[in-house]
């Protein structure tokens, strides 16, 4: 049975309490930007191996909350090999230059659940225009498109997933979850908060009957923090 909201440690009233206005600061120096012309290659090339049937998108974090397009059907999938982990530092829109935060992305081992979603044939160009501008930015993008197996009750499904480049300079590979919630319990930039972030994504996991040990222990862990700082605050 999936875990009851109530039971999260990390509360959307603390979660309001890392919510600030931050002004987007920009490319940051030296940043190379992905062109029209990146895009349009990297669809091409995505779609020259893509199966012969129906085209499918692999989520397990944000896309299960924030869709970035619309789709005609999803299953419950897992996806061996791979697994769900705040393993890319981002200094833009949930981060600052000074204070970076973490994000989520598909790392090399273990597995991962989550959920696939099929693209309407219609709109695949379209979709995955949208997904590659929200995921890959800068040039060497951090999180690049794989093709996996997604295994799911009516069997094994071809699909695409964002998996980290682990060449990349913002690679931060596993980090202790201490160190882990220290960030997330801090870091937010124009798009909101890090300690958002996850709260969304356990909320959205848990809905589905999908627990992340790793992630339910971290959202543990930035309650603790913004609860200390809480208390810290109103002791003054």
């Amino acid at each position: 049975m999936p875990t009851t909201l109530r039971e999260m440690a990390l509360t959307l009233d603390l979660v309001a309490r890392t919510t600030r206005v931050v002004e987007d600061a920009g490319p940051s120096p030296g940043a190379v930007y992905m062109t029209d012309e990146d895009y349009d290659a990297a669809i091409g090339n995505v779609l020259a191996h893509a199966p012969l049937s129906d085209v499918w998108l692999f989520g397990y974090g944000s896309l299960l909350w924030k869709p970035v397009c619309e789709f005609s059907e999803s299953r419950i999938a897992t996806v061996r090999g791979w697994h769900r982990a705040f393993c890319y530092r981002v200094a833009r829109f949930r981060g600052t230059r000074d204070k970076p935060g973490l994000m989520l992305a598909l790392d090399r081992g273990g597995r991962c659940k989550g959920m696939i979603f099929r693209l309407p044939p219609d709109q695949v160009l379209a979709s995955l225009n949208a997904l590659f501008r929200r995921e890959m930015m800068v040039k060497p993008a951090v999180n690049v498109p794989r093709w996996v197996t997604a295994e799911t009750d009516e069997g094994p499904i071809r699909a695409l997933g964002m998996v980290v480049n682990r060449e990349s300079p913002h690679y931060s590979g596993t980090l202790p979850l201490e160190e882990a919630a220290n960030i997330l319990a801090s870091a937010a930039g124009h798009w909101g908060s890090c300690a958002e972030y996850l709260r969304e994504t356990v909320v959205r996991l848990e809905e589905l009957g999908i627990h992340d040990e790793s992630l339910w222990q971290l959202q543990a862990l930035v309650a603790e923090r913004l609860q200390f700082t809480l208390s810290s605050e109103n002791s003054n």
